[in-house]
């Protein structure tokens, strides 16, 4: 009996250290489009009879891939925040979140501005992260358009406030430095709501994440990026042979004292790299020609503590 009760307790201290940890992912997944034309949007490419020839059957498929991913990444307990890069549309976020209905995830997404419709969408477990706050922050970059900002306050377990920015940040289209300005210009959004947080919470907990379309570097006032830390021969993106962390995790001082970063990339989310050697990210199509098992030219990055 008492060999039994030695057990249990082991067993529940155990489960009690796993519940404690708090698990944030960030992810592109890659132009994850339904199959129907919206009139306002650019998703010409990602129809029936459009360059991908993308349909009903292939779209419920990629859903299951992202959800295959998530579920993957936290084992026997999923994510307790979800940030989505490259969605379309609710619609889309909730083809994710059927695919997980066994973690009954809520989500938030802004339709945004972009040409090309793909937008920022975060999901999360409602008693792991009680929402109490949320808005889309527009980046104003005149004429050209791009994702809004998406933020996010609630309550975590610990009883603090977590503050949270799901970022898309410009694409390097037209040359890294000929776009540099755009990058800014959203990075200025988050500064401005970054010093109205700690102007308010010194101690504030508040984690920047998503693809930031750039080398990580620490240009946000009162954040660290945490993948400036990271080997440089690593990362969640591989261009042309290179590997780089397109993805990335700002964090308070108070985060950044008790968390830890990975990025997520097990065997089966790579394939060979027959023109630069190694690996790189097993992507949905490669080229135009469609990969079945494939799911995006992303690798996820998990923030913990």
């Amino acid at each position: 009996m008492r060999r039994w009760l030695i057990i249990m307790s082991i067993l529940v201290w155990a489960w009690s250290g796993h519940a404690q940890t708090f698990q944030i992912v960030s992810y592109n997944v890659e132009n994850l489009f339904d199959y129907t034309h919206d009139t306002l949007r650019n998703d010409y490419e990602y129809l029936p009879d459009g360059l991908r020839h993308w349909t009903r059957t292939r779209y419920w498929h990629k859903t299951e891939q992202i959800a295959r991913v998530i579920a993957n990444i936290g084992e026997w307990k999923t994510p307790d925040v979800i940030g989505l890069c490259e969605v379309e549309n609710d619609y889309c976020v909730q083809g994710v979140c059927r695919k997980l209905k066994h973690a009954n995830y809520r989500y938030l997404h802004y339709e945004s501005e972009d040409e090309r419709g793909i937008d920022v969408a975060l999901l999360y477990l409602p008693k792991r992260f009680v929402l109490i706050d949320s808005a889309a922050l527009y980046v104003d970059l005149g004429k050209d358009k791009t994702r809004d900002i998406l933020y996010a306050a609630g309550i975590i377990p610990s009883g603090d406030t977590l503050h949270v920015m799901m970022c898309h940040l410009p694409s390097m289209l037209g040359g890294a430095k000929a776009s540099e300005w755009k990058r800014k210009a959203a990075k200025a959004v988050i500064q401005r709501k970054v010093d109205s947080l700690i102007s308010h919470f010194p101690n504030a907990k508040i984690v920047v994440m998503g693809d930031m379309n750039s080398s990580p570097q620490d240009d946000i006032r009162g954040l660290h990026n945490r993948m400036t830390e990271l080997p440089a021969r690593e990362g969640s993106h591989k261009w042309q042979g290179i590997w780089s962390y397109l993805d990335q995790f700002y964090v308070s001082p108070a985060i950044d004292s008790i968390a830890e970063v990975q990025i997520y990339s097990p065997m089966w989310l790579l394939e060979r790299d027959e023109k630069y050697l190694n690996y790189k990210p097993l992507r949905t199509f490669n080229g135009f020609h469609y990969q079945y098992k494939g799911f995006s030219d992303h690798l996820p990055i998990i923030l913990s503590w």
